[in-house]
């Protein structure tokens, strides 16, 4: 809870406090001949004026500038018209309800996304630059165009360029997306915002860091803010049209019927009052935002942390969503899915999966790649223990795979390349993936395929989605077209885009926002940083919360603090019974109040039923907003 609303939550208590204690005393006849005269008005002026100040300020600063009907000018108008009436408790009572009402639609709002400056992570703060023979910081927008610089193992790269010396493997995915880290050579284009892995580099800057592709995704986000237009708060669209007419009605009904009929002014004047106290919003601007308050409390306790009504509002009309692949419907981590030993020949046993494991293991026993760590974690997991005494003379054949010796015989590990490199017959494996090749002493052994497992519960995640009414479902990813297609025909999604880079993804959603009709609403679910922009973009952004990157978590508007996709169909019924409540309430206020508000015109509603129109009216809103408490999205 903000400052902000501490303070608020402090006035309505102390309000709430010192107007239950003036009620008391007056019900107790402790004010004597004072009750129901003028005198009591500053009594309660006070607990008024603790919870309602800012009201009035707000209105009277609206009205000198222009803006004159709104909810605070509603507000102010009608207290001040049940002060009028000799009604004090229910001036006080209507500005400490509305409050509360307030006081839950900031709170909700409030957890909304602080400043995407988070971003700024992904930004190095230095770039090493050799001088005098000595690695000197710099800040990379001092660097030029041509210049050569040093990042080592670990670090980030500052800024784009050309690999001049060395070798690596870089992490990528902050950029693109894709799960695998790419092998950084000489001559090799660099993007900066990639992580270094375990090789020193030495880049030649192809381009100033505001022209880089860190510079640019921040900017995409920037950008991406701007456009994204939010819903305007329901009250303030009613308030619009409502505000003036209740006013002008009994401006009106104050001063019109004594001019016609005759008669004195007081007991219009008096109707007039009454009709602005039971026109005075109280069930609306309690109830509604108090039913998406329950709406975002029922989604937390599923493991969901949503920002705002408003992206509860949206992902009730959502009928597109779109995920990245890597972390949001596969798991980011690799396995040996499948391991395809050849039969056996004349003669000869053929070659089992547990030794084609076992010989592969140890051939990649010196790699620090994910790859050669997901076969060797598999023959693990197998019971087997890796002894690299048997392991000798390992050598590394660029682009192709790696040579070495296991218990004396020569052992080839690697890709299709290789495996022609060495003339060596082979079957091709066309399964999605990455496929490694082994041949020993010249014959082929058989193959590996390791891929990025899909999640537990992606498939019926999709299938639960379009049971709650979301029509189609999109896979944006910077993976490579083979791995990308099995994963979507895995999961049975509508339609899928590979090798992508940050701003791929921002087109391709805008081209889809294009594509939607009236009120239907594109979300877009991810959970690295270079989600962040799409994130951003879409009508509602959704971000992986337990493994998901601050930047994107900050740019989303809902989070999944367990990573649990099968959550955001669960979201989206929640969110559409919580949209079916507030709507009732609507109504319910709407019509009663009209009711009402027409037999207070008449003389046939005196303040009882204003009270009852008001207050009876905002208790039972309440008592219906508290049932999206209980729902339970399933």
């Amino acid at each position: 809870m903000t400052k902000k609303q501490k303070n608020m939550l402090y006035r309505i208590i102390l309000s709430f406090v010192l107007l239950a204690a003036l009620m008391v005393c007056e019900h107790l006849g402790f004010f004597g001949a004072l009750a129901g005269t003028w005198l009591l008005l500053p009594v309660y002026a006070v607990p008024y004026l603790i919870i309602g100040y800012d009201i009035i300020y707000k209105a009277l600063r609206n009205i000198r500038n222009g803006q004159v009907f709104d909810e605070n000018f509603l507000m102010m108008l009608a207290t001040f018209g049940a002060f009028g009436v000799r009604e004090y408790s229910e001036a006080a009572a209507v500005m400490l309800f509305y409050q509360v009402g307030e006081l839950f639609q900031s709170y909700a709002v409030g957890k909304s996304r602080q400043s995407i400056a988070d971003m700024m992570d992904i930004c190095p703060e230095y770039a090493n630059v050799e001088q005098d023979g000595e690695l000197v910081q710099v800040d990379p927008d001092d660097v030029e165009v041509g210049s050569v610089i040093v990042v080592k193992p670990g670090e980030r790269i500052p800024l784009d360029g050309i690999v001049a010396e060395g070798e690596s493997y870089v992490d990528t995915a902050a950029l693109t997306g894709e799960s695998v880290p790419r092998k950084a050579a000489v001559g090799e284009e660099i993007f900066s915002g990639c992580v270094n892995g375990s090789g020193t580099l030495k880049i030649r800057t192809t381009k100033e860091f505001d022209d880089s592709m860190v510079a640019k995704i921040l900017e995409l986000v920037e950008n991406a803010g701007s456009k994204k237009a939010r819903t305007e708060k329901f009250i303030t669209k009613f308030a619009r049209y409502y505000t003036p007419i209740v006013t002008i009605g009994a401006v009106l009904l104050a001063f019109v019927p004594p001019l016609l009929v005759g008669g004195g002014f007081g007991e219009w004047i008096q109707r007039a009052c009454t009709f602005l106290v039971i026109s005075c919003p109280c069930a609306l601007v309690i109830s509604v935002p108090l039913g998406f308050f329950g709406g975002i409390g029922a989604s937390s306790r599923l493991g969901v942390l949503v920002k705002g009504g408003n992206f509860l509002e949206a992902v009730a009309e959502m009928t597109t969503i779109v995920f990245d692949k890597t972390g949001t419907l596969t798991k980011g981590e690799f396995k040996v899915t499948k391991i395809l030993p050849v039969s056996g020949e004349a003669g000869d046993s053929g070659e089992n999966s547990g030794n084609l494991l076992e010989l592969a293991a140890l051939g990649e026993g010196y790699s620090n790649h994910p790859i050669a760590v997901s076969i060797r974690e598999a023959y693990e997991e197998q019971g087997g223990k890796i002894d690299m005494d048997r392991v000798a003379e390992a050598e590394e054949i660029a682009g192709h795979g790696i040579c070495v010796r296991v218990d004396g015989r020569e052992v080839l590990l690697g890709n299709e390349k290789l495996m022609q490199l060495k003339a060596i017959e082979y079957r091709s494996v066309s399964d999605a993936g990455t496929v490694v090749y082994a041949a020993c002493e010249k014959r082929y052994l058989g193959a590996l395929v390791i891929s990025d497992v899909v999640k537990e519960g992606a498939e019926q995640a999709i299938r639960d989605m379009k049971k709650a009414g979301v029509k189609k479902c999109v896979m944006l990813t910077g993976d490579r077209e083979m791995a990308a297609q099995a994963v979507a025909a895995e999961l049975g999604l509508d339609e899928v885009h590979a090798e992508l880079l940050p701003g791929d993804k921002v087109s391709i959603v805008e081209r889809l926002l294009q594509g939607q009709k009236g009120k239907e609403k594109l979300a877009f679910a991810g959970d690295g940083i270079n989600d962040a922009p799409v994130l951003t973009r879409a009508d509602i952004g959704i971000a992986m919360g337990s493994m998901g990157s601050d930047a994107a978590i900050e740019a989303a508007d809902i989070v999944l603090m367990d990573d649990d996709v099968r959550k955001i169909a669960a979201v989206v019924r929640c969110a559409r019974k919580t949209l079916r409540i507030v709507k009732q309430n609507i109504v319910f206020a709407l019509g009663v109040k009209a009711l009402v508000l027409v037999l207070g015109a008449f003389g046939m509603a005196n303040m009882w039923e204003a009270v009852f129109a008001d207050v009876g009216v905002a208790v039972i809103a309440i008592m219906n907003s508290m049932r999206a408490l209980k729902v339970e999205g399933k």
